[in-house]
């Protein structure tokens, strides 16, 4: 798919006489053994000029010759003036809420002063998804032993109350000195969010009987937000951060009421792998049978103001939200891309129902508690149809226990399978191009599909590779009902055994990847791919994870090349560029992933044998001072 509807016609005969295997322009090992004749590879075609870093997997980074890249922050370092130093031999909550948070992810760069295109000061907005005890502490197992019941309760709740601080969101200015980016400590606007931060919630679900506790008996306040992988960036200058894998995070049986909620959204002791609820009540669901509710949302934070109260957006819908992607449609309504990072889960589209307005930043903070949430279904003749999931229509209705719109944002997931929904390969991101209007779904692994499971849009058996679509509106509306699709990437070894994918052309043997997890447009429209293979992945494909780029258009498009290769065991999140396209952010998550705090696979970046691996921001420039990719 390209930029006209006989383009997705030709693309998709091509696509369908090879049983998958190529596409337009594209070479791979199943195009060379069906017999076809391919013209060799187009010399210098990319646009993207850089010398790509090898496939490999070690303890150490590898970037683009040209490049540099360091680290900006890490785990555990100073985001205030009077912040204490990182000490791995001593946490506290209290010192934690005022340094950068674990796990980064999302990652957003936001220019000082507000709206403008500063490339050199800025507030980097990130995520802190969740904490892994193993690399934060030594083990412990012999010192436990040693503790009266009592004690070891404190020691455990101690643990507890680390890992909710660290959780959330980091705000830090960040500015550019002497041609080296560095955090500004004495910043106005640095702030830490976390798990214990009261927030507002809104739109249809607030104040609803299911949102409210004991602490909040009116459902309108949470204490906190958890697990907030991905998000994005509205047009008024606010972030949105995307809570997913929530079901990590209660203990304890779900009330008869919320059985099929919380059975359909995996809450349950199988999942709960954080241990929260034994220290901290509301995270008990015999306790607070409804406080899983209240998360799984999308939150709205304003970085411009310091005071202000993040707000979770409940006409969003719940569901592990894996990103949330704004945007301004051409009638000047907000359209939101999301997927549910959950296997066999759905692609969502958001459509507020209030325009923006250009003038007064105040009248949008509201947007996006008004409008229609919708659900992806993907047909065989490669167009998507937009389904409303909107209370009394189709099967959402009384009898199948939805009694209100909030019923149905707060068991999403039910509601769009119920509408029909397409059940898809882990959606991990959906983005718009802003240079074509195209959008993006990225599809992670899903092992689980059998043969019984594919369908058009999700094509491959025990998928380990994922994939990306490509979503088009015909007639640049972004809220049309009727999408066309087609297939961008099927990833994974193109000489790999049974492999069947889809790249452009041309292609070296370090381009192809595997696993593609979030991602980001530079301002020519190429797309800039992270992926998040896990541990078993990584060694499955014998390579790390790490940054790859594409064109979108012409005849490199959908070639793809490896840019930076990140440590082992460690995922690569959320690139984001500044203005000038001349530095770039990401987030390194969890290095070492797979071993523990005395024998890490690496101790990234510190390289340290007293300090653990950090999970950390890095920050790339070019060494000639241009355009990163160019």
């Amino acid at each position: 798919m390209k930029n006209s509807i006989s383009d997705i016609i030709s693309r998709r005969a091509l696509l369908q006489g090879l049983g998958i295997g190529a596409a337009a322009g594209v070479i791979s090992a199943n195009a060379a053994t069906a017999g076809l004749s391919i013209a060799p590879p187009v010399a210098a075609a990319s646009t993207l000029t850089f010398t790509e870093v090898n496939h490999g997997i070690d303890q150490n980074p590898r970037i683009a010759d040209g490049y540099t890249a360091n680290v900006l922050i890490r785990w555990g370092d100073k985001i205030f003036a009077d912040s204490p130093a990182f000490n791995p031999d001593a946490h506290s909550a209290a010192a934690q809420d005022k340094q950068f948070g674990y796990n980064c992810a999302f990652t957003a760069y936001m220019p000082l002063p507000m709206f403008s295109d500063t490339s050199d000061h800025g507030l980097l907005c990130v995520n802190h998804e969740s904490t892994l005890l193993n690399l934060m502490y030594p083990d412990d197992t012999a010192k436990k032993a040693r503790m009266r019941p009592q004690e070891l309760e404190e020691y455990e709740a101690n643990k507890v109350s680390v890992a909710l601080a660290a959780h959330g969101h980091s705000i830090v200015e960040i500015k550019k000195t002497d041609g080296k980016w560095q955090v500004v400590e004495s910043g106005k606007y640095n702030r830490r969010i976390t798990a214990q931060t009261k927030m507002k919630i809104s739109g249809p679900a607030a104040g609803n009987e299911r949102m409210q506790t004991s602490a909040n008996p009116a459902g309108d306040e949470v204490w906190g937000t958890i697990a907030t992988s991905h998000g994005g960036i509205t047009p008024w200058g606010t972030v949105l951060l995307a809570e997913e894998n929530i079901q990590q995070y209660f203990g304890g049986k779900a009330p008869p009421t919320e059985l099929q909620n919380y059975t359909r959204n995996e809450l349950g002791s199988a999942t709960n792998t954080h241990g929260w609820d034994k220290s901290v009540s509301r995270f008990h669901m015999d306790r607070e049978p409804r406080e899983p509710n209240r998360f799984g949302w999308v939150v709205e934070l304003d970085p411009y103001n310091p005071g202000s109260q993040p707000v979770k957006r409940t006409a969003l819908g719940r569901f592990k939200h894996a990103g949330a992607a704004p945007h301004v449609n051409k009638d000047g309504r907000i359209v939101v891309f999301m997927g549910d990072g959950g296997a066999f889960e759905y692609i969502y589209r958001f459509v507020s129902k209030n325009k923006l307005d250009y003038k007064d930043r105040a009248a949008n903070m509201n947007l996006l508690d008004e409008g229609t949430l919708s659900v992806a279904q993907f047909q065989k003749d490669y167009t998507v149809q937009w389904l409303p999931l909107v209370q009394g229509e189709g099967k959402l209705t009384p009898e199948n226990g939805f009694k209100s719109q909030a019923d149905v944002l707060i068991e999403a997931r039910r509601a769009a399978q119920l509408a029909g929904a397409t059940p898809m390969d882990k959606p991990a991101d959906v983005r718009i191009n802003p240079v074509t209007g195209h959008v993006f779904a990225l599809l992670n692994s899903n092992p689980a599909r059998g043969f019984q499971d594919k369908n058009v849009a999700n094509p491959r058996m025990y998928n380990l590779a994922g994939h990306i679509l490509e979503l088009v509106s015909l007639t640049g509306d972004q809220a049309d009902e009727v999408f066309g699709w087609d297939f961008f990437i099927l990833a994974g070894d193109p000489l790999g055994k049974n492999s069947k994918t889809i790249y452009g052309a041309p292609m070296t043997r370090n381009g192809w990847l595997a696993c593609p997890s979030t991602c980001t447009f530079d301002k020519k429209g190429r797309i800039w791919i992270a992926t998040d293979q896990g541990g078993s992945l990584q060694r499955a494909f014998q390579t790390g994870d790490g940054l790859y780029a594409a064109d979108t258009t012409g005849i490199a498009s959908a070639a793809t090349k490896y840019f930076y290769r990140a440590p082992v065991g460690a995922e690569l999140c959320s690139p984001c560029f500044t203005p000038d396209n001349k530095t770039l952010f990401f987030a390194i998550q969890h290095p070492g992933d797979g071993s523990d705090f005395k024998s890490p696979f690496t101790r990234w970046p510190d390289f340290n044998d007293k300090i653990p691996p950090r999970p950390s921001i890095v920050v790339v420039t070019k060494d000639d001072g241009g355009e990163i990719g160019n």
